[in-house]
């Protein structure tokens, strides 16, 4: 009689951790944890089911405002093993992650564990990189990828982009710089040290609260003043960011270092580009070898409408990648790295205010 698989409840939570315990000696889910994938709208928590007894699960994660699934956790009980059951549970998720509108689902491996390594690769996951020291073991986890979605495509190669995280709320600008000159130029280390100078040297000075971001033109001229050209595209002329503040000093004090970092730019040979849609540039900037930061609503992925930089590490017929330089919650910095967005969800996503701004920086040698 084969296995049943069906969504987990509240009350499988006793033998998920019994499970647990008995799959894995470290890097365990706490029954907190399980108790929330149950409930969360983003997770898809399955269990496989025999005369009553629960002797599989698997879980995948939906990364909100993008088009990638994770698969988190998979475990199969000793006496149900070689039966086929994980790929099943695997299947399964994949499919509900592409009805729900993922293109891709990835997964991290222990290196050292070459039973479920041919696993995943008979299923059609492919390496595309290792993350050392990522177990509590110290082993290296092997990251594989699989297109549930449109499989006739080319599949993406990802572009060498470090990733670095933000060490502030307000420097996402500065660690989305830093992450595409890097990519550029391997001997340049992004550090806290250079994250603050660049923010110093970039920031509007006033925000909606709190710190000022950053203007996209300030980052250009950080990026010049580092040894490497730099290009805006703006979809609008005029100072940026003022529909965020309602104190009309604060107006004034950023109107006035917009005009400076204009002013700046033209001295310093820095092109602005007037356009309404970013992404061909941005395309055939990659395509030159060149590198590009994109300003974000973050509306789609956390629900606030903040301004937010991102690191564009490549592009397809279907995505553009990004690193984003801040994980929420439940996310790691795996979660962060080229993640695949729709073109036509990041046309949405790359617009912020009421003005509508559209804006990016081109990176070069």
């Amino acid at each position: 009689m084969q296995a049943a698989i069906r969504n987990a409840v509240e009350s499988d939570l006793s033998r998920l951790m019994e499970l647990e315990s008995e799959s894995f000696s470290s890097d365990r889910l706490s029954r907190r944890s399980f108790r929330n994938w149950i409930k969360a709208s983003h997770g898809i928590l399955l269990v496989a089911e025999e005369e009553g007894m629960l002797i599989a699960y698997g879980l995948g994660i939906l990364h909100k405002g993008t088009r990638l699934g994770r698969l988190y956790s998979l475990a199969v009980h000793a006496s149900a093993r070689g039966q086929g059951l994980g790929k099943r549970l695997v299947q399964q998720i994949e499919q509900q992650a592409a009805e729900r509108g993922r293109l891709y689902m990835r997964l991290e491996v222990d290196e050292c564990n070459q039973t479920a390594i041919d696993l995943y690769k008979s299923m059609g996951y492919r390496i595309f990189g290792v993350y050392p020291d990522y177990y509590e073991s110290h082993h290296n986890a092997l990251r594989m990828q699989k297109r549930i979605r449109f499989p006739s495509l080319p599949h993406s190669a990802m572009a060498p982009v470090p990733w670095f995280q933000q060490s502030t709320p307000f420097t996402c600008g500065p660690a989305a710089l830093m992450m595409a000159m890097a990519s550029l130029d391997a001997s340049m280390i992004p550090t806290r040290e250079t994250e603050l100078d660049i923010w110093r040297e970039a920031t509007t000075i006033f925000m909606t609260s709190g710190h000022g971001g950053c203007h996209p033109i300030g980052l250009a001229l950080a990026a010049q003043a580092r040894g490497c050209t730099a290009r805006v595209i703006l979809n609008r002329k005029g100072p940026l960011f003022l529909e965020g503040v309602r104190s009309l000093q604060k107006k004034e004090i950023m109107t006035t270092v917009d005009r400076q970092f204009r002013q700046r730019a033209k001295e310093s040979g820095i092109e602005i580009a007037y356009s309404e849609s970013p992404l061909q540039k941005i395309e055939k900037a990659l395509q030159a070898g060149k590198s590009a930061i994109v300003l974000i609503s973050t509306y789609r992925t956390t629900g606030s409408k903040a301004p937010h930089w991102v690191t564009v590490t490549s592009m397809d017929d279907l995505c553009l990648y990004v690193n984003d330089p801040d994980p929420s919650d439940n996310q790691t910095g795996l979660d962060c790295q080229h993640i695949p967005i729709a073109r036509d969800d990041f046309a949405k996503m790359s617009v912020y205010g009421n003005n509508r701004l559209r804006t990016a920086v081109i990176i070069g040698r």
